[in-house]
């Protein structure tokens, strides 16, 4: 919104600055950890007040976790409140990319809200039937991919992009919407099964929307597609402004969230930020990059994966419990060294995720 200000400069004043995408995204930033820090408390004491019991917690996790009985959940709306305000904001509205990324992570927003309040309202931590959620996520993923074929350009329309490979490009050709469902879903579904302790998703998010924005950004500049051997994606480079609100609004949230955690965030936030990255490596032609950055979230998703099959055919199990920060938690590990350890092995395999950008 606050773009259309460059239209009123001659080049030479201040309103010039909105025309850049890295000042906007940087004032996207603020925007949404002000938003977070103003708002953050009075959102929990309202939860809190209208949950009662706040998050049921599962009878066979770990014993420590009965200790957060009470805690409110639903505290992603913090981080969407603070995201859509500072998007549309900041953002050019009339950028398809960012129109579709929104709505990938409302939708999937909407569904997690549902979720977390048949939760606590059933006072049990069985919410919305599985199969039905799977649904309305497909439906969501299938309308994103179909979007995004049509946003890209013809020659990047049905391709899958290889990283590493210089100009290398597989024509997925009908099989490409099918291949978004897959990205988008299991984005989101993983990071859903990652959010488990306090502080523990929030942080790997963050950490993989940073750098997919920068990957947006790169991939939107002719320059920097040229240099780097890239696949130029016109128009993904206010994707950066969106990712920026996600941090700044992560951060915000993250004050509450941090242990012992005053709010949880939910299959409202973990849903709808999952689904985000998902959308943003299917907008970036960047979906195997987004394994490698998010790999801590494919790790968690594979835990549960393994452990239910292996059960099925075995009646053995694999981990002490799935997903596997929680094998961790019964092992003895404290929650903050599983927290930690994990955000560095995110930091790490988003460097990896960036490297990717240059070896060509």
């Amino acid at each position: 919104m606050l773009y259309w200000l460059a239209e009123l400069s001659d080049g030479g004043d201040f309103f010039n600055l909105f025309r850049y995408i890295t000042m906007r995204a940087g004032g996207a930033f603020f925007t949404a950890l002000i938003f977070g820090f103003i708002f953050g408390r009075p959102l929990i004491d309202m939860l809190r007040r209208r949950q009662g019991k706040g998050q049921p917690i599962r009878e066979d996790g770990p014993e420590s976790h009965f200790a957060k009985a009470g805690t409110p959940t639903m505290g992603g709306l913090l981080i969407l409140t603070a995201l859509l305000t500072s998007t549309l904001l900041w953002a050019r509205l009339d950028n398809g990319y960012v129109w579709l990324v929104l709505f990938v992570t409302f939708a999937y927003g909407a569904i997690g809200f549902a979720d977390d309040f048949a939760k606590v309202s059933k006072a049990n931590t069985k919410g919305v039937s599985s199969k039905i959620r799977l649904l309305l996520g497909l439906v969501i993923a299938i309308i994103a991919g179909i979007w995004a074929s049509i946003l890209h350009p013809d020659a990047l329309t049905n391709q899958l992009a290889l990283p590493v490979f210089k100009d290398v490009l597989v024509n997925l050709s009908f099989a490409f919407v099918p291949f978004a469902v897959i990205v988008i879903v299991g984005s989101a579904n993983a990071v859903n099964l990652t959010d488990g302790l306090d502080g523990l998703a929030i942080m790997p998010v963050m950490i993989a929307a940073g750098t997919l924005g920068v990957i947006a950004y790169v991939v939107g500049r002719v320059d920097y597609t040229e240099y780097l051997g890239l696949h130029y994606v016109p128009g993904t480079g206010e994707i950066l402004i969106f990712t920026a609100a996600l941090i700044g609004g992560g951060l915000g949230f993250l004050w509450y969230n941090a242990p012992p955690a005053a709010v949880f965030m939910g299959d409202t936030g973990s849903l709808a930020l999952g689904g985000a990255l998902g959308a943003i490596a299917v907008a970036t032609k960047h979906e195997i990059v987004l394994a490698i950055v998010g790999g801590l979230f494919v790790v968690e998703a594979l835990s549960v994966i393994i452990q239910v099959l292996y059960f099925k055919r075995t009646g053995k199990r694999v981990f002490l419990m799935a997903p596997i920060h929680h094998h961790y938690e019964k092992k003895g590990w404290a929650e903050s060294t599983i927290v930690i350890r994990f955000w560095i092995i995110s930091l790490v395999l988003a460097l990896i995720g960036l490297a990717t950008l240059k070896l060509r």
